[in-house]
């Protein structure tokens, strides 16, 4: 039984605050309530503390009074988590958002980043010197979550994923101690926190290969959802022989508003959303066949790589309603396709969508036991989002998520990617790890046996 920070005596964490050259917040500090909103608007948490470290000394310290006051531990990063992982009732969340720093290396192409930074942080510094690094889709999401989860994206295809390109961690383990974890040092614990989640301790910077990557080619392409089955097959057909340079996902969606053309305004679509990281001289010939399927809308062009990666931020803020399921798909038989016309044909309100990301080229190569991420040979990682500003609406979206997963979980790979998951218990855990969960177990009984990292997707000791 874990206690509550109410049973402290105040003094003692008084004393915990004088440790940090962070600040402390409480629920009876004004900006309580403002500290503990997270992206989805969902999450109601009330956690006993805020801890706002400021480098690794606090974070050592926090790690330290958590344990020894048997509380419940959160790690707060960017704060994206759709379950709310990042927080936790009654107990401390350690929030790392103080610790940003973005340090790129153009003789080595590396960057090193701090465990509180967003991507949009990285990209903007990185996009400087010619460079980026495989990350997401969104860019206000954060570096730590992304990383320790997979991070699948736009490059994928080409660089793989942002596990991928991790050669060196600094991390905080639930004694207190300070490792650096890379392929020459603490090499298991290296091999966990890639795709592992943060069940291995708190890290408070990342070292990552960046690659050449300035302006894409990118954008949407449209075409009615009545036409979902045939693109689907095409792109199914079309995706994982096409050059690496090219990646795309594809989407049911409803065109909310603006940026798009009044006359797509709330109606619904099979999207493919795409980026090209090659020469530009042969985009025009590579692209011949997405352009012969005459979608209704073609916004492709040439456009700094973080401008992509923040094409969505603005139609989803922070704070909206969000729930999401998902799974690992190796095929998109009739079936499947017949159940993403009937689901993307009934999306409930306008921000809802589901997306297929292709698994192929670079991040397929890796083998299936070389990181946790288990589902190197399933074709794609499928998502259905649920989204909206208003709570009413909340069973609304919850509900359509759900009927959609029923409807395909029978035809999926059985797991999904932990990063799309809520709290859906461990056998959903297990299956998402697959033949890679003993060995994790392992790894989280020598670090951490008495699970204090327990608020993620969670592999018990």
């Amino acid at each position: 039984m874990k206690n509550s920070v109410k049973d402290l005596d105040p003094n003692t964490i008084k004393t915990f605050g004088s440790q940090l050259k962070g600040s402390l917040v409480l629920p009876s500090d004004a900006s309580y309530d403002e500290t503990r909103k997270v992206y989805n608007g969902m999450i109601d948490k009330t956690p006993g503390v805020f801890a706002l470290c400021k480098d690794s000394d606090d974070v050592i310290a926090a790690v330290n009074f958590g344990r020894d006051h048997n509380l419940l531990v959160a790690i707060r990063g960017g704060g994206h988590n759709g379950a709310g992982l990042g927080l936790c009732d009654d107990g401390l969340v350690i929030d790392l958002s103080g610790i940003k720093f973005v340090d790129v290396d153009t003789t080595s192409n590396t960057v090193k980043v701090g465990g509180g930074n967003i991507w949009n942080e990285v990209d903007t510094a990185t996009h400087e010197h010619g460079l980026a690094i495989p990350s997401g889709m969104i860019s206000t999401t954060g570096v730590g979550g992304l990383t320790l989860g997979g991070g699948i994206g736009y490059l994928a295809r080409k660089y793989g994923l942002t596990i991928d390109n991790l050669l060196e961690a600094d991390m905080v383990l639930a004694d207190g101690t300070f490792v650096t974890v890379n392929a020459t040092e603490h090499t298991d614990l290296f091999w966990a926190i890639r795709g592992g989640g943060g069940n291995f301790g708190v890290v408070t910077s990342f070292t990552f290969q960046a690659h050449p990557v300035k302006d894409v080619i990118g954008g949407p392409t449209l075409w009615p959802i009545e036409r979902v089955e045939e693109i689907m097959e095409w792109f199914d057909g079309f995706i994982h022989d096409v050059s690496e340079d090219l990646n795309g996902f594809i989407a049911t969606m409803v065109i909310p508003g603006p940026p798009f053309p009044e006359e797509l305004h709330q109606k619904k679509f099979c999207g493919i959303v795409w980026c090209y990281v090659g020469d530009p001289a042969k985009f025009d010939e590579l692209f011949k066949p997405v352009l012969a399927l005459n979608p209704v809308f073609a916004h492709v062009g040439e456009m700094p790589y973080p401008a992509l990666q923040t094409l969505f931020d603005g139609m989803l803020p922070p704070g909206m309603q969000w729930y999401w399921r998902a799974d690992f798909f190796n095929e998109l038989g009739a079936e499947v396709r017949a159940a993403h016309l009937k689901f993307g044909s009934s999306i409930p309100t306008p921000l809802s969508q589901m997306h297929l990301y292709p698994i192929t080229g670079a991040a397929a190569r890796v083998g299936a036991a070389d990181t946790p991420w288990a589902y190197r040979d399933a074709k794609y990682a499928g998502v259905y989002i649920g989204v909206d500003p208003d709570p009413k609406n909340a069973d609304k979206i919850t509900d359509w998520c759900k009927g959609y997963y029923d409807a395909l979980h029978g035809h999926s790979a059985g797991g999904a990617y932990s990063n799309f998951m809520m709290e859906e218990g461990q056998e959903r855990i297990k299956a998402s790890y697959k033949h890679n969960y003993a060995r994790l177990v392992k790894i989280k009984q020598l670090v951490d046996p008495n699970n204090l990292f327990k608020v993620n997707q969670n592999i018990k000791p």
